[in-house]
């Protein structure tokens, strides 16, 4: 990329640089000659001036000095040569001075000016001053020396000029390169920097965007795995639960077992499909069947009696009149009660309290327990992936109540006490 951009950018250089010295070098060619015939003609015009009318009576002249490449001469009108320097005979150019003009030629290897030179209205006699073809031609080869140096020194600066820009333009185009060799390599943290260039800048926005949308949808496709092994768990130790239990009881009491198996079956067949159901939930607002409150509870209170019997430890649940029969979507609230209960089961002590009541229209649950919580609340629902253990189910139930337009929180860390707020009534 580098070099293809400064072979592109010094063939401009070079093309622009060949399109100006050629006319240039023209010019120069055509200035030097125009300039030289003028000088030439100044020179014989300045010697005719000194030509007197009594030329022709053999009156000596007196010319001006000559050019210093250069020579001047006056010739009668037999053409003989009668002062200065030039040769004895006139030539073609200075034979036709005799007709009363101005007249430019070469002769051989000499630029030749004639002036008539007149008296009387009659031309008496001409002037002729030339100068060496070569000498010239020497003044025009420095000038193009000159302005070939001055084409290499531009070259060169379009060269290093080239250089830059090819650089300038390449590196934010590699980097965007070691970006996606980063991401490809699993970095989702890799992000281009933008670099000033709009163009450059529009894919490095668009693909900062993909890697953002792609690093979404893995962290859900995670998240998703780590919830739905959460929520498993609890239907899964109580199916093991009975099952264990039918293993130790006598075979008249199999059908009792079995029946309990069966019924624990369908709780966990409920939670994978409440799982299922939340992974598809948007923003706009939770979805699946409304129930109420009261419903919620009992329910609730059906699945985990037994598991904490089980363990020695009792539950209560309680709904104040004013929320007991008021709508909410059973598949997120079952599954944010379900965190709160196994988080207060697996780190809490003594008796867990789930109350439902009434806050400003809202309807408020608490999950408490006897135990104590020392742990910021930030960190407790902190959703970086390494953190593990209950901060998991926090973690989802925190965006499941948020999914209902609601709040969780630590309400208190003695006794720990977790209160769910979720506004307003279902419809």
């Amino acid at each position: 990329m580098r070099r293809r951009v400064s072979r592109v950018a010094i063939a401009a250089v070079l093309v622009s640089l060949i399109l100006l010295a050629i006319p240039f070098a023209i010019g120069i060619r055509v200035s030097f000659f125009a300039g030289e015939r003028s000088e030439l003609e100044r020179a014989a015009l300045a010697a005719a001036v000194q030509v007197g009318p009594d030329f022709t009576a053999n009156d000596p002249v007196e010319l001006p000095p000559a050019m210093t490449d250069g020579q001047v001469a006056v010739y009668d009108r037999s053409l003989h040569l009668r002062a200065g320097s030039g040769p004895a005979v006139a030539d073609g150019t200075t034979r036709a001075g005799l007709e009363g003009h101005v007249v430019q030629g070469q002769s051989g290897d000499s630029l030749v000016v004639a002036v008539p030179v007149a008296s009387s209205e009659k031309v008496i006699g001409v002037v002729r001053a030339s100068s060496a073809v070569g000498g010239v031609w020497n003044r025009i080869l420095l000038a193009w020396l000159a302005v070939l140096g001055a084409v290499v020194v531009a070259l060169l600066v379009g060269v290093g000029v080239a250089t830059w820009q090819a650089r300038r333009l390449s590196a934010p185009l590699e980097a965007l390169a070691r970006t996606a060799d980063a991401v490809t390599a699993g970095d989702l943290f890799a992000r281009a920097d933008l670099s000033g260039i709009r163009e450059v800048d529009a894919v490095a926005r668009a693909q900062n965007t993909m890697v953002e949308r792609l690093s979404a949808v893995l962290g859900q496709a995670r998240h998703f795995a780590a919830d739905a092994a959460h929520q498993l768990r609890t239907p899964l130790a109580g199916l093991r639960l009975t099952l264990e239990s039918a293993q130790s009881e006598p075979a008249a009491e199999a059908h009792a077992a079995l029946a309990g198996a069966l019924q624990r079956t369908g709780e966990l067949q409920q939670t994978v499909q409440d799982v299922l159901d939340l992974s598809r939930s948007s923003a706009d607002g939770p979805r699946g069947v409304l129930g109420t409150v009261e419903s919620l509870l009992a329910d609730a209170e059906h699945r985990w009696h037994g598991l904490l019997a089980e363990h020695g430890r009792r539950i209560t649940f309680e709904a104040d009149a004013a929320v007991a029969d008021r709508n909410i979507p059973l598949a997120n609230c079952r599954q944010i009660l379900d965190v709160l209960i196994d988080n207060a089961r697996t780190h809490g002590q003594g008796t867990i309290q789930v109350q439902a009541h009434d806050t400003f229209d809202a309807t408020t649950i608490d999950v408490a327990d006897e135990g104590t919580i020392d742990s910021d609340s930030a960190q407790l629902f902190d959703p970086k992936p390494h953190h593990a253990g209950p901060r998991i189910g926090l973690r989802l139930a925190r965006e499941l109540v948020e999914v209902c337009g609601g709040r969780l929180v630590l309400a208190a860390g003695a006794p720990t006490t977790f209160r769910v707020l979720i506004p307003g009534e279902f419809r």
